[in-house]
C-alpha cells in the first residue's frame, strides 16, 4: 500500500503542520503517512485527509505490488 499524502501535500504546498492545523490529526501521524512509514491508517484519518484535498480514496492511497514482499502468507 501506497500513501499518496506527499504528493497531495507538495501539489498545494503544504507543510505538516499546516495539515495538522486543519485536520487537527497528530504531526506523528501525519509524519509517518508523509514518510511512507505508517503500517496501518485509521478511517477517520482517511476521511480528514480526503475532505481537506478533496479527493477520494483511491487519490491518497494505492496498491502498488498486489503480490507483494510478504512471507508466510
Amino acid at each position: 500500500m501506497k500513501c499518496k499524502l506527499s504528493t497531495l501535500m507538495g501539489e498545494r504546498r503544504l507543510s505538516i503542520q499546516d495539515v495538522h492545523e486543519q485536520t487537527k490529526l497528530s504531526r506523528t501521524t501525519i509524519s509517518n503517512l508523509y514518510n511512507e512509514k505508517a503500517t496501518r491508517i485509521d478511517y477517520d484519518t482517511i476521511e480528514k485527509l480526503c475532505l481537506l484535498f478533496e479527493c477520494g480514496v483511491a487519490e491518497l492511497l494505492c496498491v502498488e505490488n498486489i503480490m507483494g514482499d510478504r512471507k508466510n502468507d
